[in-house]
């Protein structure tokens, strides 16, 4: 059917997010680092996004599309405070700050590890032994906890955790300066929807890289940084890039 909808100019567009915070209905997701129109059917064609977007980058036009579907749009919004909701469950039934993993191991105890400026600096140097620059254990997303030191103001890095293996120079690019995340979905066999969306919603996290490699069942885990994001209720910049299986740059 022809009817009015939102236009996105993709020029104009800073990557701010505000837009998708206005939508409630959740029509615009950010992709790419642009604000995106993601379903027609959930836009009801009223414009809430456009007085809030700073750059005027969105405007109305009329075109093919599908007709507003609140019945849609009202699951998608339940589902959403129902993963609100579970990140407060999963923080208040999580390990204490510092106090590692219910299970009791000692090597999913949570500490944060202090990198000095003799071990940023000897990194940089050829002759060297690499450092690592991790910051921060356990790494794994089923081990590390909700809540935790490292993750305030942190700069959030996701990943498979093949892609250490793959490139290179992974500490120095991607860990560097990063609190850093690892697994699996296709070998753990679950989504980390869940435990990344608490983590997201109730730590002040500052961005998000997500690294995966080029096979296809490494989608998972950029499909649950992307959906935890969105379910968290909150705008953070974010990337994705992508590693080939011979170790280079794809994406």
């Amino acid at each position: 059917m022809i009817r009015q909808i939102i236009k996105i100019d993709e020029e104009k567009c800073t990557g701010c997010g505000i837009c998708v915070t206005a939508c409630h209905e959740g029509a615009i997701a950010m992709v790419d680092g642009k604000a995106k129109l993601i379903r027609d059917d959930y836009c009801d064609g009223l414009g809430n996004c456009l007085p809030a977007c700073p750059t005027g980058a969105i405007t109305f036009e009329e075109r093919e599309a599908l007709p507003y579907d609140e019945a849609a749009v009202m699951a998608n919004m339940q589902q959403a405070e129902e993963a609100r909701a579970q990140a407060a469950k999963l923080t208040i039934a999580g390990p204490v700050q510092g106090g590692g993993h219910s299970c009791g191991c000692p090597g999913s105890r949570s500490k944060t590890i202090q990198r000095s400026s003799q071990d940023t600096a000897a990194a940089n140097q050829p002759s060297q032994v690499p450092q690592s620059q991790l910051r921060q254990w356990p790494v794994q997303i089923k081990l590390v906890p909700v809540n935790a030191p490292y993750f305030d103001g942190a700069n959030l890095l996701i990943a498979a955790d093949c892609c250490a293996f793959a490139y290179g120079n992974f500490h120095q690019e991607f860990i560097r300066n990063r609190i850093t995340l690892v697994g699996c979905p296709k070998l753990d066999d679950v989504d980390y929807t869940e435990k990344l969306t608490a983590i997201i919603a109730n730590n002040n996290i500052k961005s998000m890289m997500v690294v995966r490699m080029e096979v296809p069942c490494c989608g998972g885990i950029e499909h649950a940084a992307k959906r935890a994001l969105q379910a968290s209720g909150k705008f953070i910049p974010w990337q994705v890039v992508t590693i080939s299986t011979d170790g280079r740059i794809v994406e």
